[in-house]
Protein backbone atom coordinates (compact mmCIF):
# COMPACT_ATOMS: atom_id res chain seq x y z
CA UNK A 1 0.00 0.00 0.00
CA UNK A 2 2.81 2.43 0.93
CA UNK A 3 4.94 1.64 -2.24
CA UNK A 4 1.71 2.08 -4.59
CA UNK A 5 0.72 5.71 -2.80
CA UNK A 6 4.58 6.68 -3.28
CA UNK A 7 4.09 6.05 -6.99
CA UNK A 8 0.44 8.09 -7.33
CA UNK A 9 2.04 10.72 -5.28
CA UNK A 10 5.27 10.55 -8.25
CA UNK A 11 2.52 10.72 -11.00
CA UNK A 12 1.26 13.95 -9.65
CA UNK A 13 4.05 15.55 -9.22
CA UNK A 14 4.97 14.58 -12.81
CA UNK A 15 1.93 15.79 -14.26
CA UNK A 16 3.07 19.30 -12.30
CA UNK A 17 5.90 19.55 -15.14
CA UNK A 18 3.97 19.01 -18.24
CA UNK A 19 5.37 21.06 -20.82
CA UNK A 20 3.68 23.66 -22.47
CA UNK A 21 2.98 21.93 -25.50
CA UNK A 22 0.34 20.09 -24.03
CA UNK A 23 -1.70 23.03 -24.21
CA UNK A 24 -0.53 23.43 -27.99
CA UNK A 25 0.95 26.58 -27.59
CA UNK A 26 3.14 27.32 -30.31
CA UNK A 27 1.46 24.32 -32.24
CA UNK A 28 1.66 25.31 -36.14
CA UNK A 29 -2.16 26.74 -37.06
CA UNK A 30 -2.87 24.70 -40.17
CA UNK A 31 -3.38 26.74 -42.90
CA UNK A 32 -1.09 30.20 -42.09
CA UNK A 33 1.05 30.82 -44.55
CA UNK A 34 4.71 30.99 -43.95
CA UNK A 35 8.10 32.53 -45.29
CA UNK A 36 10.97 30.08 -46.43
CA UNK A 37 12.10 30.26 -42.67
CA UNK A 38 8.56 28.93 -41.38
CA UNK A 39 7.44 31.82 -39.95
CA UNK A 40 3.49 33.00 -40.88
CA UNK A 41 3.47 34.95 -43.06
CA UNK A 42 0.89 37.75 -41.80
CA UNK A 43 1.27 39.89 -45.12
CA UNK A 44 -0.22 37.47 -47.10
CA UNK A 45 -3.66 38.40 -48.41
CA UNK A 46 -6.48 37.54 -46.30
CA UNK A 47 -8.32 34.24 -46.72
CA UNK A 48 -12.05 34.22 -48.08
CA UNK A 49 -14.44 31.45 -46.77
CA UNK A 50 -16.07 28.88 -49.22
CA UNK A 51 -18.58 31.40 -50.39
CA UNK A 52 -16.38 33.98 -51.25
CA UNK A 53 -16.65 36.28 -48.14
CA UNK A 54 -13.48 37.73 -45.81
CA UNK A 55 -12.39 35.02 -43.45
CA UNK A 56 -12.22 36.36 -39.76
CA UNK A 57 -10.59 33.23 -38.36
CA UNK A 58 -8.32 32.81 -36.05
CA UNK A 59 -6.94 33.95 -32.42
CA UNK A 60 -6.42 37.30 -31.82
CA UNK A 61 -4.90 40.27 -30.05
CA UNK A 62 -5.30 43.86 -29.55
CA UNK A 63 -2.55 45.89 -31.13
CA UNK A 64 -2.44 49.19 -28.69
CA UNK A 65 -3.95 49.29 -25.75
CA UNK A 66 -3.80 52.41 -25.06
CA UNK A 67 -7.29 52.40 -26.45
CA UNK A 68 -8.98 50.13 -23.26
CA UNK A 69 -7.77 52.84 -21.24
CA UNK A 70 -9.86 55.83 -23.41
CA UNK A 71 -11.96 55.58 -26.37
CA UNK A 72 -10.92 59.34 -27.09
CA UNK A 73 -7.28 58.10 -26.58
CA UNK A 74 -6.24 60.08 -30.20
CA UNK A 75 -8.12 63.12 -29.89
CA UNK A 76 -11.85 62.04 -30.55
CA UNK A 77 -14.50 63.82 -29.77
CA UNK A 78 -16.46 62.36 -27.09
CA UNK A 79 -19.86 64.49 -27.19
CA UNK A 80 -21.48 63.72 -23.65
CA UNK A 81 -24.12 65.05 -21.87
CA UNK A 82 -23.95 66.92 -18.62
CA UNK A 83 -24.91 63.91 -16.92
CA UNK A 84 -22.82 61.19 -18.42
CA UNK A 85 -20.17 63.82 -18.60
CA UNK A 86 -20.30 64.03 -14.25
CA UNK A 87 -20.52 60.33 -13.96
CA UNK A 88 -17.07 59.96 -16.47
CA UNK A 89 -15.08 62.64 -14.20
CA UNK A 90 -16.33 61.23 -11.25
CA UNK A 91 -15.26 57.40 -12.05
CA UNK A 92 -12.04 58.89 -13.42
CA UNK A 93 -11.14 60.91 -10.31
CA UNK A 94 -11.60 57.77 -8.42
CA UNK A 95 -9.06 55.93 -10.30
CA UNK A 96 -11.92 53.45 -12.36
CA UNK A 97 -12.84 51.99 -9.29
CA UNK A 98 -16.04 50.52 -9.51
CA UNK A 99 -15.61 49.09 -13.02
CA UNK A 100 -17.27 45.65 -13.36
CA UNK A 101 -14.41 43.24 -13.48
CA UNK A 102 -13.62 43.96 -10.12
CA UNK A 103 -16.57 41.89 -8.92
CA UNK A 104 -15.65 39.18 -12.23
CA UNK A 105 -18.20 40.49 -14.16
CA UNK A 106 -15.97 40.73 -17.24
CA UNK A 107 -15.77 43.82 -19.85
CA UNK A 108 -18.66 44.96 -22.34
CA UNK A 109 -18.28 44.94 -26.20
CA UNK A 110 -16.01 47.92 -26.79
CA UNK A 111 -14.19 47.06 -23.86
CA UNK A 112 -13.37 44.12 -24.85
CA UNK A 113 -12.43 45.51 -28.37
CA UNK A 114 -9.94 46.61 -27.04
CA UNK A 115 -8.61 44.87 -24.37
CA UNK A 116 -5.00 43.22 -25.07
CA UNK A 117 -6.32 39.41 -23.79
CA UNK A 118 -6.99 37.17 -26.52
CA UNK A 119 -10.08 36.31 -28.49
CA UNK A 120 -10.84 33.56 -30.84
CA UNK A 121 -12.93 34.19 -33.82
CA UNK A 122 -14.68 31.22 -35.34
CA UNK A 123 -16.89 32.23 -38.30
CA UNK A 124 -19.60 30.10 -39.97
CA UNK A 125 -22.53 31.49 -42.37
CA UNK A 126 -24.86 32.03 -39.99
CA UNK A 127 -22.89 32.76 -36.91
CA UNK A 128 -19.92 34.94 -36.06
CA UNK A 129 -18.79 33.54 -32.61
CA UNK A 130 -16.14 35.19 -30.31
CA UNK A 131 -14.46 33.46 -27.26
CA UNK A 132 -12.62 35.57 -25.13
CA UNK A 133 -9.76 34.57 -22.97
CA UNK A 134 -10.16 36.85 -20.10
CA UNK A 135 -13.07 36.03 -18.06
CA UNK A 136 -14.03 32.88 -20.44
CA UNK A 137 -16.93 34.98 -21.91
CA UNK A 138 -18.23 35.33 -25.51
CA UNK A 139 -20.30 37.03 -28.10
CA UNK A 140 -22.19 35.70 -31.15
CA UNK A 141 -23.22 37.81 -34.05
CA UNK A 142 -26.01 36.34 -35.80
CA UNK A 143 -25.80 36.38 -39.57
CA UNK A 144 -29.18 35.72 -40.58
CA UNK A 145 -30.96 38.41 -41.63
CA UNK A 146 -32.96 39.41 -38.10
CA UNK A 147 -32.89 42.48 -36.92
CA UNK A 148 -32.13 43.82 -33.62
CA UNK A 149 -34.15 42.48 -31.17
CA UNK A 150 -36.86 44.72 -29.09
CA UNK A 151 -35.13 44.42 -26.08
CA UNK A 152 -36.81 42.78 -22.73
CA UNK A 153 -33.41 41.57 -20.74
CA UNK A 154 -30.88 44.13 -20.97
CA UNK A 155 -27.34 42.54 -20.84
CA UNK A 156 -23.48 43.84 -20.52
CA UNK A 157 -22.70 42.27 -24.16
CA UNK A 158 -26.32 43.25 -25.58
CA UNK A 159 -26.86 41.76 -28.93
CA UNK A 160 -25.50 41.64 -32.08
CA UNK A 161 -26.76 40.79 -35.80
CA UNK A 162 -24.40 41.15 -38.61
CA UNK A 163 -24.10 41.50 -42.34
CA UNK A 164 -20.81 42.15 -45.31
CA UNK A 165 -21.03 45.66 -46.51
CA UNK A 166 -18.24 44.45 -49.00
CA UNK A 167 -15.07 43.43 -47.58
CA UNK A 168 -16.25 44.59 -44.13
CA UNK A 169 -18.11 42.99 -41.36
CA UNK A 170 -20.60 44.91 -39.82
CA UNK A 171 -21.70 44.63 -36.53
CA UNK A 172 -24.74 46.54 -34.92
CA UNK A 173 -25.46 45.96 -31.39
CA UNK A 174 -27.95 47.16 -28.95
CA UNK A 175 -30.01 45.83 -25.50
CA UNK A 176 -27.37 47.00 -22.87
CA UNK A 177 -27.69 47.33 -19.59
CA UNK A 178 -26.23 50.37 -17.68
CA UNK A 179 -24.00 48.81 -15.42
CA UNK A 180 -21.15 48.63 -18.31
CA UNK A 181 -18.47 50.98 -18.99
CA UNK A 182 -17.31 51.98 -22.92
CA UNK A 183 -13.53 51.65 -21.45
CA UNK A 184 -11.86 51.54 -18.18
CA UNK A 185 -11.73 55.43 -17.60
CA UNK A 186 -15.79 55.36 -17.62
CA UNK A 187 -17.35 56.60 -20.67
CA UNK A 188 -21.12 55.70 -19.87
CA UNK A 189 -23.14 52.97 -21.08
CA UNK A 190 -26.82 52.68 -21.13
CA UNK A 191 -30.12 51.11 -22.59
CA UNK A 192 -30.21 52.88 -25.22
CA UNK A 193 -26.60 52.69 -26.65
CA UNK A 194 -26.16 51.59 -30.01
CA UNK A 195 -22.57 50.33 -30.68
CA UNK A 196 -22.24 49.46 -34.62
CA UNK A 197 -18.94 47.54 -34.95
CA UNK A 198 -17.08 47.65 -38.27
CA UNK A 199 -14.22 44.56 -38.78
CA UNK A 200 -11.95 44.49 -42.04
CA UNK A 201 -8.87 42.05 -42.64
CA UNK A 202 -6.44 43.95 -44.69
CA UNK A 203 -4.43 40.95 -45.01
CA UNK A 204 -3.20 37.46 -43.31
CA UNK A 205 -2.23 38.87 -40.12
CA UNK A 206 -3.84 42.25 -39.26
CA UNK A 207 -8.15 43.57 -38.86
CA UNK A 208 -8.86 46.75 -39.01
CA UNK A 209 -11.54 48.06 -36.25
CA UNK A 210 -13.04 50.87 -35.86
CA UNK A 211 -16.44 51.42 -33.41
CA UNK A 212 -19.33 54.46 -33.74
CA UNK A 213 -21.66 54.95 -30.20
CA UNK A 214 -25.09 56.44 -30.44
CA UNK A 215 -26.37 56.78 -27.48
CA UNK A 216 -29.52 59.74 -26.96
CA UNK A 217 -29.02 59.47 -22.74
CA UNK A 218 -25.40 59.64 -22.20
CA UNK A 219 -24.15 61.72 -25.68
CA UNK A 220 -25.18 64.76 -28.08
CA UNK A 221 -24.33 62.80 -31.10
CA UNK A 222 -23.35 59.85 -32.24
CA UNK A 223 -18.90 59.43 -31.95
CA UNK A 224 -16.63 57.23 -33.92
CA UNK A 225 -13.21 55.75 -32.97
CA UNK A 226 -10.90 54.08 -34.86
CA UNK A 227 -9.33 51.47 -32.74
CA UNK A 228 -5.70 50.28 -33.53
CA UNK A 229 -7.53 46.92 -34.45
CA UNK A 230 -6.24 43.19 -34.02
CA UNK A 231 -2.95 41.41 -34.89
CA UNK A 232 -3.53 37.42 -35.61
CA UNK A 233 -1.51 35.38 -32.95
CA UNK A 234 -0.55 32.60 -35.11
CA UNK A 235 0.47 29.35 -33.54
CA UNK A 236 -1.29 29.90 -30.38
CA UNK A 237 -4.76 28.78 -28.42
CA UNK A 238 -6.31 30.00 -25.85
CA UNK A 239 -5.84 28.56 -22.15
CA UNK A 240 -8.68 28.60 -19.40
CA UNK A 241 -8.66 31.94 -17.21
CA UNK A 242 -10.57 32.04 -14.41
CA UNK A 243 -11.59 35.45 -12.62
CA UNK A 244 -10.83 34.86 -8.92
CA UNK A 245 -11.21 38.24 -7.55
CA UNK A 246 -14.69 37.74 -6.30
CA UNK A 247 -13.79 40.10 -3.36
CA UNK A 248 -11.57 43.04 -5.09
CA UNK A 249 -15.10 45.37 -4.81
CA UNK A 250 -14.63 45.11 -0.75
CA UNK A 251 -11.08 45.23 -0.64
CA UNK A 252 -11.11 48.28 -3.00
CA UNK A 253 -13.73 50.27 -1.24
CA UNK A 254 -11.72 50.02 1.83
CA UNK A 255 -8.72 52.19 0.39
Amino acid sequence: MTISRSISAFIVLLSAFVPLSAQWLHYPTPGIPRTPDGKPDLSAPAPKTPDGKPDLSGVWTVRNGKYFQDLGADGVEIPMLPGAKSLYEQRKANLQKGHPSERCLGHGVTDFDTVATPRKIIQTPQVVAILFEAYNQYRQILMDGRPLPETSQPSYHGYSVGRWEGETLVVETNGFNDQGWLDMNGHPQSETTHVTERYTRRNFGHIDLEVTVEDPKAYTKPWTAKLAGLDLMADEELIEAICENEKDSSRLVGK
